[in-house]
C-alpha cells in the first residue's frame, strides 16, 4: 500500500496531465486506485488488475462511498496476461498513465508491455524502486532483486524523469 505522500503525488500527475484512461498492476486494498479515481475526470477509467480479488474487496466500500466506482474496472487475473490482450485487442497506445504496485521482480517485464500500451508522453510510475525507503547500502548484495530493479531504472532507455518519493516512487 503507498503512503500517503505518493497518493498525492501521484494525484497530481494524473491532474496535470489530465489522464483520462489508466492502468493499475497490483491494486491490494485499493488505496492507491482510490486516489487515481478522485483523480480522474468524470468520464476517466481506471483498469485496475490483481490476483487477490478479496483485497480489493476490504477497500471496495470506501471507492463506492466515494462515488467513484462507475470508473473503476477490476481484474482478478495475472498482469501479463491482462495487457498481452489488451494488445491482442489493438489497445496500444491507449492508456495516458501506469502504476504498478505488482510482484517486483516482473517490473522488467511489465515495463516491456507498458511502453506499447502507455501512449507517447504517458506516464508509467513505479512504486517501491527503493530498499525500504533507502539507498544502496555499502555490502549490499548487488544481485538481489531490489539492486537490479533500481539499477534497471536507471539504464532503462525509455527512462526521461526519476522522481523519488516515499519508499521510492519512480517515474
Amino acid at each position: 500500500m503507498v503512503p500517503a505522500d505518493e497518493a498525492q503525488f501521484l494525484s497530481m500527475l494524473l491532474k496535470v496531465m489530465n489522464a483520462k484512461k489508466t492502468i493499475e498492476l497490483g491494486v491490494f486494498t485499493g488505496y492507491s486506485l482510490l486516489a487515481t479515481a478522485l483523480s480522474l475526470p468524470v468520464d476517466g477509467k481506471v483498469i485496475a488488475i490483481d490476483l487477490d480479488k478479496e483485497a480489493y474487496e476490504i477497500g471496495l466500500p470506501y471507492i463506492e462511498k466515494a462515488v467513484v466506482a462507475h470508473k473503476v474496472q477490476f481484474i482478478s487475473s495475472d498482469a501479463m496476461t491482462v495487457m498481452k490482450e489488451f494488445l491482442d485487442n489493438g489497445e496500444e497506445g491507449t492508456f495516458d498513465f501506469a502504476f504498478v504496485d505488482a510482484d517486483k521482480n516482473n517490473y522488467i517485464h511489465y515495463h516491456e508491455v507498458l511502453l506499447k500500451l502507455v501512449r507517447v508522453g504517458g506516464i508509467i510510475a513505479y512504486d517501491n524502486t527503493l530498499w525500504s525507503g533507502t539507498v544502496a547500502l555499502a555490502g549490499k548484495d548487488l544481485s538481489e532483486p531490489g539492486v537490479a530493479r533500481s539499477d534497471w531504472c536507471e539504464s532503462s532507455p525509455s527512462e526521461r524523469t526519476q522522481h523519488f518519493v516515499g519508499r521510492g516512487l519512480k517515474n
